[in-house]
């Protein structure tokens, strides 16, 4: 393993109302197949479809899953991956940029602080220092009706949990961001980072401004 894809496996356990819950990562993809996902785990596709999605980047070099679970049923997860091929953020192919592409808790096990010990373990033991890690925040994957809030305090909920590992929110003429002032860029970028990398991240966060 190469020091750029450091994974330094974390496991906490915290209990809620007498119930345990193991916070662990990065984790292999075996162990991703020994476990069950809760059925409320469909944001994104199918429950089964989602662990398979879960193994294939827990087997990628810069994968990495962080799990929350109880006993052997997944009750959330994070991800982290290079940015798809199509989108904006790999234009420039940086080895050290990272995407934290999605979190999600079950709805019954939300409000407990799942997500932000999940970020925790994620960026603990120095893991991520030497990326640029960010996440896309859009309001179409966010779920208004069964969280209640409407579209602004979703957002500031998101900021909130986001903040909590340290990542701010940066400015970017990303169409499909600049398509929804509720929708943002949050970054944080590693103390090992250098600055020929964040240059090259300003690049391609303000695209636009060079095509003229």
């Amino acid at each position: 393993m190469s020091d750029l894809h450091r994974k330094l496996y974390t496991r906490h356990e915290i209990a809620y109302l007498d119930n345990p819950f193991i916070i662990e990562g990065p984790v292999a993809a075996k162990h991703i197949q020994e476990l069950r996902m809760h059925a409320g785990l469909k944001a994104f596709r199918r429950p089964e479809e989602q662990k398979e999605a879960l193994a294939d980047i827990a087997s990628l070099p810069e994968g990495r899953i962080v799990l929350a679970r109880e006993a052997d049923v997944i009750v959330g997860y994070v991800t982290f991956h290079y940015p798809d091929e199509m989108e904006t953020w790999s234009s420039a192919s940086m080895a050290d940029l990272i995407e934290l592409g999605a979190i999600e808790v079950a709805k019954e096990y939300r409000g407990i602080g799942l997500g932000k010990h999940m970020l925790h373990i994620a960026f603990s033991n120095n893991q991520l220092e030497n990326r640029i890690v960010f996440t896309t925040e859009y309001y179409w994957h966010w779920d208004l009706e069964g969280s209640g809030l409407n579209v602004w305090d979703y957002r500031k909920m998101m900021e909130s949990l986001m903040k909590a590992v340290d990542m701010v929110w940066y400015a970017t003429d990303d169409p499909e961001i600049c398509s929804h002032p509720a929708n943002c860029l949050m970054v944080r970028v590693g103390k090992e980072v250098p600055l020929s990398s964040l240059e090259q991240f300003d690049r391609v966060r303000f695209r636009r401004r060079f095509m003229y």
